[in-house]
């Protein structure tokens, strides 16, 4: 049977992975060659143990390591800090006591059986800091001499980068080691310290974070300042013009006697607007320009976690869980487990000088090379990188995304197409846009108007080359060309519409995942690996929810921020926060020791620990008293806020444990049978619409109802809205004329279809 083009493609990008083979070579032929040049130092050990983290990523290096190889994963770390103490001696350096964890046990059972069976024991763990804690531990479990050459690395699982690391292992790197102790440390110190406070001064059960605390202190600031922000009315006035027979274009007033535009009140807007209309108008100037835009440099952790967020709708959990199953590996059909971009947490541009050959052909080939820049193109990572691994790229871009997509889940595909466009783009010539920028100005029956003279602007774009937006195939490129008529100084223009319209200032937008990964680097708030936990983290322990994909401070976070604010203020200080993450940088570059940066921290912490102590009296959370009785003891209910969002729970608590969802009435009725239309809240706190009768009604819908009845039967309608923002209008009657050729309709069907047959695979 042929072999299929996409087939092709896997085939010789897997197989540009192996270094120094050739192609042409036979199985047989290539095994005899490869066995005369083989020295004894070259021959690998006869049993070697990779311990690496994951299972996936196990089977994938397994495959091109061949025999004489296991390999095996350790599921993350083995040993740890124990839960049930302090666990560090803060009168002997700082020394941690750690326990292997509770669980593991068979594992490390397992593990230690296949270690005696091997001649050598790799640490295959991944090339962070926490990985290198990882191996370190590692190395402590199986009795391996941590200066020993026991530590591989790969910034990316192809065969090529496993082979190489097998080849150059090196000691375990105690610095790195010691800096991600520190890290643990001093989140150990906070939390173990500060919570028990929190306990006994706010209510039980709540816990501090040192990274985390900062984290909600700006999404606190930031709710401040859209509850105090004074909007500002302010008008700007828009127009429609055209030179002789052309079509209609575009203008707005920007200038009046050569000042910027600065109207305030709908009066002084209609008196301009008269005055315009009563003007002749000519141009003045204009000035035709060209303009490249640049592509974006390759993606690093954060810049990953915010394009996903803005385009692809993902949190950065999502993002970056999907991110580690691309780099572990995913079964291309025939070829097995391939690892399909690279490390997934750094904070570096940089490409290696294979990728960027491979890049080059691959534009040179698909797209020619006008496509191609005469110089690489190299881009500057930010003064606070570290730098320690390449941007995530493809490991081959010959892998395209079309040709895997059926290999891959919906976001893995998703993930992996923003990736590959983000590289090869990057590599490319900028777009070129013809620009053109008309002004046109006022004049009376050739007379100067005495009320002033108006400057409209109007400008136009159209792409002239698209370089790298080619790659983007519509998903970048669909900026509208925005043409203006043939226009030349002189030329007379006539209004055909003067439209004041009246605006109100904004305040700030809250933080989404993609702003707040953003304001968090831009901070030196945490490190690539550590803003999705960060994240997690405060929305677990119900400091921020997230409301319409943006995050919103609780009570409970408000409460915790201000006695933070007033009595540890350096644990919740930016600046404070960032220069102690530059000292862990410090401790990994082997420059500063971490025993003194813990002393540093502790000996303050205490002393305000203790006086914090006797000051703070106990803390009375707001309660918020609901409507709705209690249907066991018959008192009103309260609002309360736990992992999955705000409930109802009786106040008579631990008496009566009595609690209900809190539901959110929108006014409307179940087009079913009449009752109240209520938002429900998933475990996962997505809402979705049903009947307050359920279970007596099953009326349940993701859309969102709306007060407007369908103009056709008078039926609920509902809006659907789509990944990209873009919402849809339909009526919840099927039977409706406005049903007919809805896009919607469709989609609706194919739900309905879905279902069915799901349940009745269920029944059957």
């Amino acid at each position: 049977m042929a072999t299929t083009q996409n087939e092709k493609n896997i085939k010789k990008a897997v197989k540009s992975s192996s270094k120094g083979k050739s192609a042409t070579k036979t199985k047989t032929t290539a095994k005899k060659t490869t066995a005369k040049k083989r020295t004894k130092a070259d021959k690998p050990v006869k049993n070697t143990l990779v311990l690496v983290e994951s299972p996936t990523k196990a089977k994938t290096i397994e495959r091109y390591l061949g025999k004489g190889y296991v390999v095996k994963a350790s599921m993350g770390h083995l040993r740890d800090l124990p839960k049930s103490q302090f666990a560090i001696d803060v009168d002997h350096d700082f020394e941690p006591k750690y326990i292997n964890i509770r669980g593991k046990g068979a594992l490390i059972k397992e593990l230690k059986k296949e270690a005696s069976k091997a001649d050598k024991v790799y640490l295959a763990s991944d090339p962070d800091r926490e990985g290198e804690a990882i191996a370190w531990h590692l190395a402590h479990i199986f009795d391996i001499d941590a200066s020993s050459d026991c530590r591989i690395v790969f910034n990316e699982i192809t065969k090529s980068a496993i082979q190489d690391a097998i080849k150059t292992p090196h000691p375990i790197n105690i610095d790195r080691v010691d800096a991600q102790q520190a890290r643990r440390m001093l989140d150990r110190i906070v939390g173990y310290k500060l919570s028990p406070l929190l306990w006994r001064k706010v209510r039980k059960g709540l816990s501090a974070g040192r990274v985390q605390s900062v984290t909600v202190k700006l999404i606190c600031e930031r709710e401040d300042e859209i509850i105090n922000f004074v909007s500002e009315e302010y008008w700007t006035i828009g127009t429609k013009m055209k030179h002789g027979k052309s079509h209609q274009f575009a203008g707005e007033l920007t200038h009046i006697d050569g000042k910027k535009l600065d109207i305030n009140n709908g009066g002084d807007a209609k008196k301009i607007q008269e005055k315009m209309e009563a003007c002749k108008w000519l141009v003045k100037d204009v000035k035709k320009t060209e303009r490249k835009r640049k592509a974006a440099a390759p993606f690093t952790t954060s810049s990953m976690q915010q394009d996903a967020a803005r385009k692809l709708g993902f949190t950065s959990k999502r993002t970056m869980m999907v991110a580690q199953q691309l780099y572990e590996g995913i079964e291309l059909g025939r070829k097995g487990p391939v690892g399909l971009i690279t490390y997934m947490r750094t904070d570096s541009t940089r490409i290696s000088e294979q990728a960027v050959q491979e890049a080059k052909e691959y534009i040179l080939t698909n797209f020619g090379d006008k496509y191609y820049p005469a110089k690489v193109n190299v881009y500057q990572a930010g003064k606070k990188a570290q730098d320690a691994h390449e941007a995530i790229r493809p490991t081959s871009v010959m892998l395209a995304p079309a040709s895997i997509e059926k290999y891959l889940s919906k976001d893995q595909f998703k993930l992996y197409q923003l990736i590959w466009q983000r590289f090869i783009a990057c590599q490319m010539v900028p777009a070129v846009y013809d620009m053109i920028a008309v002004a046109t100005t006022n004049q009376a029956q050739g007379k100067k108007v005495k009320a002033g003279e108006f400057t409209l602007k109007s400008s136009g774009s159209k792409l002239k080359f698209p370089g790298f937006m080619a790659v983007y195939a519509g998903v970048e490129a669909n900026e509208k060309d925005v043409v203006l008529p043939e226009l030349s100084a002189g030329d007379e223009i006539k209004l055909t519409k003067v439209e004041p319209v009246q605006h109100f200032t904004e305040p700030p937008a809250r933080y989404n995942d993609a702003s707040l990964v953003k304001v968090l680097e831009e901070e030196g708030i945490g490190r690539p690996s550590t803003y999705a936990p960060i994240i997690e983290t405060i929305l677990t322990r119900g400091y921020v929810q997230r409301v319409s994909k943006s995050f919103q401070p609780t009570e409970l976070g408000r409460v915790v921020v201000e006695m933070l604010k007033e009595y540890f203020r350096d644990i919740v200080d930016v600046k404070f926060s960032a220069e102690l993450e530059n000292e862990l940088d410090s401790i990994a570059e082997g420059t500063l020791d971490k025993t003194a940066l813990l002393r540093n921290f502790y000996g303050p912490f205490s002393e305000t620990l203790e006086k914090a102590d006797e000051a703070i009296g106990h803390v009375e959370l707001p309660v918020e008293v609901s409507d709705v009785p209690c249907d066991v003891c018959g008192r009103m209910m309260v609002v309360k806020q736990g992992r999955f969002g705000k409930f109802l729970a009786c106040p008579g608590f631990p008496d009566c444990r009595c609690t209900k969802p809190l539901l959110r009435d929108t006014g409307l009725h179940c087009p079913k049978c009449g009752g109240s239309i209520v938002e429900r809240k998933t475990r996962r706190g997505k809402s979705f619409y049903g009947c307050k009768n359920y279970p007596e009604c099953d009326f349940a819908t993701w859309d969102v109802p709306q007060a407007e009845k369908c103009p056709k039967c008078g039926s609920l309608q509902l809006k659907h809205y789509y990944r990209n923002g873009r919402g849809i209008l339909y009526c919840y009657n099927d039977q409706c004329e406005t049903r007919i050729d809805n896009p919607i309709n469709k989609e609706l069907e194919k739900q309905q279809k879905k279902a069915e047959k799901a349940k009745e695979g269920k029944n059957g």
